[in-house]
């Protein structure tokens, strides 16, 4: 049986595993994806037990995705250009490392119809999923800023904001998820400067940035297809049911993600 896992640090938020079993199944292949909560000493061992055929391949999360660069073998032209990892695919005996992020961001901003050429793009975070971020903004034509508390880091502070004219926003930063849902990387006032705010968090689905901005561009759609392409990558295979997945996956949110409903909801059954 062949063995996937999804590497982090807090992963209890996690829906990777309910949506790769759907596109598991659809690929007909009899596997396990299961969360794996590990230390960043524990990347080498995982890399390592991997090459040995242990395991078909990582997705990789928060916040290792940088880190984990140094135990690969190969790194995509794409990825070594971002600067990040999240999917990473075994074959005989080597690690080799791709950003399905950057497809994900990018499928996101066709599907919330964004329009981000000439636009002044405000990126939250400094981490991984910013990297991507930032990467397919940049090929959109938008002018980016990395934005960051720590002023070694970003282009600008969170009080540099306060005197920019922001066409579009972009949170990564972990700031509002589950189980912290109250709270906002921004206030108010800045919040209202954004003529578009788009939070990758999406659980909750709806945060407080969003309810703020009066949003609905969170990052489920961007979950979904980063997980349709890292399943690609390691199947060399192609899914075309993006939209069956996300309605299901967004439909079914509310039930837990799981369990009965989801494998009603392959069978066709309308999800409430």
């Amino acid at each position: 049986m062949n063995k996937y896992l999804l590497l982090g640090d807090k992963l209890s938020h996690s829906k990777s595993p309910e949506i790769h079993k759907i596109i598991l199944d659809k690929f007909n292949d009899d596997a396990t994806y299961e969360k794996c909560e590990c230390s960043i000493n524990d990347l080498n061992k995982l890399i390592d037990d991997g090459k040995k055929g242990i395991y078909k391949g990582f997705n990789v999360t928060i916040p290792y995705k940088i880190e984990i660069m140094k135990y690969l073998d190969i790194i995509d032209d794409k990825a070594l250009k971002i600067g990040s990892i999240n999917t990473v695919k075994f074959i005989s005996g080597k690690a080799i490392g791709y950003n399905t992020d950057y497809d994900g961001f990018k499928k996101a901003l066709e599907f919330y119809n964004i329009d981000a050429e000439n636009k002044n793009a405000y990126i939250l975070g400094t981490g991984g999923a910013s990297k991507a971020i930032n990467s397919v903004l940049k090929d959109l034509n938008a002018k980016t800023y990395l934005v960051s508390r720590d002023k070694n880091k970003g282009d600008l502070s969170y009080l540099d904001l306060k005197n920019k004219d922001i066409d579009i926003l972009v949170n990564t930063t972990p700031v509002g998820m589950y189980p912290d849902i109250d709270k906002s990387p921004l206030d108010l006032n800045i919040i209202n400067k954004a003529k578009v705010v788009v939070d990758i968090i999406f659980n909750p689905l709806k945060t407080k940035l969003l309810k703020l901005a009066n949003s609905e561009y969170n990052g489920l759609y961007m979950l979904i297809y980063q997980a349709i392409k890292a399943e690609e990558i390691w199947h060399n295979k192609t899914y075309d049911d993006v939209s069956y997945l996300y309605e299901i996956i967004k439909n079914n949110r509310e039930a837990g993600f799981g369990g009965q409903n989801r494998y009603a909801a392959l069978e066709g059954t309308a999800l409430k």
